[in-house]
């Protein structure tokens, strides 16, 4: 039986899996695979299964926030993922951020899903092993790295970035990064956190790889041409990520 919100069976599933937030990023993607078989576009869920340097390797969407990422992770936990990389974008909190890579060690719980699976004492942390790897493959494919921690949230235009709605009701939106850099946090997304608790919970490996494309509170923004370069660049950098921590020998006990 398939699964009900990805519509994914086993069969369909490699023991690696990439997950983006955008799934029209997964689009670009899949044309980096050889024999890409498209498994299904349900709701915001878009998921190919092909191979890419000899190694098969599972793409899929997970929309934006938590509640819908725990989804995608539960659903492809249950077809026998037993990697998972988080590749997306991030807003950078520190100057000297954009268009770098943001690959956390571990991430603050400011979201609520993963609250509705483990205390807020459980922590947030990637696996070391593929953190390595994506180093490496940052580097060789030119582009620079942090190794910080980020913060997941889930109110966007409450949390993250001003609105009509938010001066309305005189919301500080710029308080809520004042709140959280003196914990020396680097970066803030809408995923991380929770993808990480689920990934330890089902003890398999997992990480996440974030490209800075816009700086606290729209200070700078990749736009255009850079913003193009750096989506393909984020793509190939997780790809050959998981090459090379395939081929460096790490295995599952």
């Amino acid at each position: 039986m398939s699964t009900l919100y990805l519509k994914a069976s086993k069969e369909d599933i490699s023991k690696y899996v990439i997950f983006s937030g955008d799934p029209w990023r997964v689009e670009i993607l899949q044309k980096l695979l050889d024999n890409p078989k498209h498994i299904a576009f349900s709701r915001e869920f878009n998921t190919y299964t092909g191979t890419y340097k000899g190694v098969p390797i599972t793409i899929s969407s997970t929309g934006i926030g938590a509640p819908s990422a725990a989804i995608a992770m539960e659903e492809l936990y249950d077809c026998g993922m037993e990697v998972a990389v988080r590749m997306g974008t991030v807003m950078g909190l520190k100057d000297d951020m954009l268009g770098k890579l943001l690959i956390p060690n571990g991430a603050m719980r400011m979201e609520s899903t993963s609250d509705t699976y483990a205390p807020k004492g459980f922590p947030a942390v990637a696996n070391i092993d593929l953190i390595n790897s994506m180093n490496r493959s940052v580097l060789s494919n030119n582009r620079k790295y942090i190794n910080g921690i980020t913060c997941t949230m889930d109110g966007f235009y409450s949390q993250m970035r001003e609105s009509r709605l938010s001066k309305k009701m005189n919301t500080d939106i710029l308080k809520t990064f004042d709140d959280i850099e003196k914990y020396n946090i680097s970066g803030v997304d809408m995923e991380t956190s929770l993808m990480l608790v689920l990934g330890n919970l089902m003890d398999i490996k997992v990480c996440s790889v974030t490209m800075t494309t816009v700086l606290r509170n729209l200070k700078e923004v990749l736009e255009g041409e850079d913003r193009k370069k750096a989506e393909e660049d984020l793509c190939k950098i997780v790809l050959d990520g998981i090459i090379i921590y395939d081929r460096e020998g790490y295995k599952y006990e």
